[in-house]
């Protein structure tokens, strides 16, 4: 298969922990040939999407782990497959590819539509019987109130990732005005408030989903001593961690939703058995994954594209 993969720059990732880099490792072992482009040469004209791509090779070393070809305008018709990897923020810009991407004239993973559709902060609100106590609003009055009623919360904005902007909240912080006022832009943004689950302190499980079915094993990402985050770029550290049969439970309604909306590689955070995102932009936790279980992925994913439609 011709496979061309749209990401941020590959000249910029960290090798050891991508699992953009581990896609592409296991289309080239099973041997496809890949191209990689980025957003900012993305374009649409005539009704076709096209990219400036450029073949590319890759090994699995910490240094020296690719090499590019020439660049070449290609209509994203010419590929059997065009994976959508670009990392969030889900800005206009990033709303804007996808919308881009629905001209593409071949399969695109994930469906650039439903990318679009899955807020990862609000998609989860549809399986609202998994979900910690939440809000979603704008207004500081509401917010105050909300933590007044929770106690302790967590406020995240809607659109960011690897933890960004993400603040815990109590009812004696005497910084909570400015903090609201900051993460809304004085009231111009929507925020998700979120109870805080003591349980964030053994980790935060992600777990992966292919084509609907989970991995039989996630990652579990322990929030470092100072940090309540359980982010990996936030400093916390990754160990390994089974399944509970709720979170089986919790898999198998997720499951179908995800297969019929075209989603075909998803993670799921999980804090004490609560669901808190569905990332469909880019998700991680792969290579971790692979390392405590053994098993990958980033080939389950292959298999299932090789299948078709």
């Amino acid at each position: 298969m011709h496979i061309a993969v749209l990401m941020d720059p590959i000249a910029g990732i960290k090798p050891a922990k991508d699992t953009t880099l581990a896609m592409l490792l296991s289309a080239q072992a099973r041997g496809h040939e890949c191209w990689v482009f980025t957003l900012d040469t993305l374009s649409l004209h005539d009704g076709q999407a096209w990219g400036q791509v450029q073949a590319v090779q890759v090994r699995d070393e910490q240094a020296d782990f690719y090499q590019l070809g020439e660049r070449q305008s290609l209509p994203l018709s010419a590929f059997d497959c065009v994976l959508m990897r670009k990392d969030p923020p889900v800005d206009m810009d990033f709303l804007h590819a996808c919308q881009i991407l629905e001209h593409a004239g071949t399969w695109v993973v994930n469906e650039p539509a439903s990318i679009r559709l899955a807020n990862e902060k609000l998609f989860p609100l549809q399986f609202s019987r998994w979900l910690p106590p939440y809000l979603v609003s704008r207004d500081m009055s509401e917010l105050r109130a909300f933590l007044r009623e929770q106690g302790e919360i967590v406020v995240k904005p809607l659109a960011a990732r690897g933890g960004e902007g993400i603040f815990y909240l109590h009812g004696e912080d005497r910084n909570v005005g400015s903090i609201l006022e900051t993460i809304t832009g004085r009231g111009a943004h929507f925020v998700m408030a979120q109870r805080y689950l003591p349980a964030i302190r053994q980790g935060d499980k992600r777990i992966l989903l292919v084509d609907g079915d989970a991995i039989p094993g996630g990652m579990l990402r322990v929030p470092a001593a100072d940090d309540f985050r359980g982010n990996l770029v936030a400093g916390a550290q990754a160990v390994a961690a089974e399944l509970s049969a709720a979170e089986q439970e919790l898999c198998a309604e997720i499951g179908p939703v995800l297969r019929q909306m075209g989603l075909l590689f998803v993670g799921i955070d999980v804090i004490g058995e609560r669901l808190t995102e569905i990332n469909v932009t880019s998700p991680t936790g792969a290579r971790e994954i692979r390392r405590f279980f053994g098993v990958d992925a980033t080939e389950l994913l292959w298999a299932r594209i090789e299948r078709g439609h």
